[in-house]
């Protein structure tokens, strides 16, 4: 096996980072994952990123607790806690220079938005009770082969290069056939993290080993067994947008389930290239305990 690339390195950072963001990563840490000294993999990580390697950390961690104020009941507390942080003071600091308002007032304004999406959604009851239709499914663990983009979930074009760059490379590699399942993993809150670092991995799942090495854009990963609450979306992926808005705004009220922290998975059940916009199928896959 060769030297690792630098964009290789970025990404194994990437996965590194994303897993243990929540503890203490120190600068030994990230030069044994990177393979760099610290210095030349932070220059890397900024050019390729955008932000340092510190202020990578520091972002996820306080969106994450802000999603926990958005979609649970968890104490302030308990939140900084869990994200790593032991003074509840030096959390809210935190958070309020990294959102402009303090953890509570963000949780109150989450509540109201919540409130008003609520009492839009109700004005048609029959859609309401066809949109909070779900299924709790458990699925095993799948190997995907995928790429990433990154950007508004709203740039719709950007997104389809990504497919497009995809497709084509699995099927340069014989790794399409037609019972290939196409997904996509949603990593970000677009309502949280500023739209320039949402992520968002198109995949296809792939049953066998593969038979070449992966490389530049594209890498492999397994998702871990877990339970969902399945949802189906009827309609464009840009409406999708829409159904997410719906659910969320009756999941403390009429689903009542618990989130974990792990992506969103979407798997596409027909081909746009044949089939209306207003007939396309999208199985929504919400990670739940």
């Amino acid at each position: 096996m060769g030297t690792p690339t630098q964009h290789d390195r970025y990404r194994s950072l990437l996965d590194f980072l994303d897993k243990k963001f929540k503890e203490d990563v120190t600068i030994k840490d990230i030069e044994d994952v990177s393979f760099y000294s610290y210095r030349n993999i932070n220059r890397i990580f900024l050019a390729l990123h955008h932000e340092t390697i510190g202020k990578y950390i520091k972002r996820i961690k306080l969106e994450k607790a802000a999603q926990y104020l958005k979609y649970s009941t968890t104490t302030i507390s308990d939140i900084a806690f869990n994200i790593g942080y032991s003074d509840i003071a030096a959390f809210s600091k935190a958070f309020k220079n990294q959102f402009n308002c303090s953890p509570s007032q963000f949780r109150e304004t989450q509540e109201l938005k919540l409130q008003l999406l609520q009492n839009v959604a109700t004005s048609n009851e029959e859609d309401q009770r066809s949109s909070l239709i779900y299924e709790i499914e458990e699925l095993p663990s799948l190997d995907i082969l995928y790429a990433t983009y990154q950007g508004t979930f709203e740039n719709i074009k950007g997104i389809k290069e990504v497919w497009n760059l995809l497709t084509n490379y699995a099927l340069k590699n014989d790794v399409l056939d037609d019972d290939t399942i196409f997904l996509a993993e949603v990593l970000d809150d677009n309502e949280i993290t500023d739209n320039i670092y949402c992520r968002y991995n198109a995949g296809v799942v792939i049953e066998t080993p593969l038979q070449f090495e992966v490389e530049g854009l594209f890498r492999t990963k397994t998702i871990a067994p877990q339970k969902y609450a399945k949802f189906l979306h009827k309609g464009s992926h840009e409406d999708s947008l829409l159904t997410y808005d719906y659910i969320y705004s009756h999941w403390m009220t009429d689903i009542q389930l618990e989130l974990v922290d792990k992506p969103t998975l979407e798997f596409f059940i027909n081909d746009e290239k044949d089939t209306p916009q207003n007939e396309l199928l999208t199985e929504i896959y919400i990670p739940i305990k």
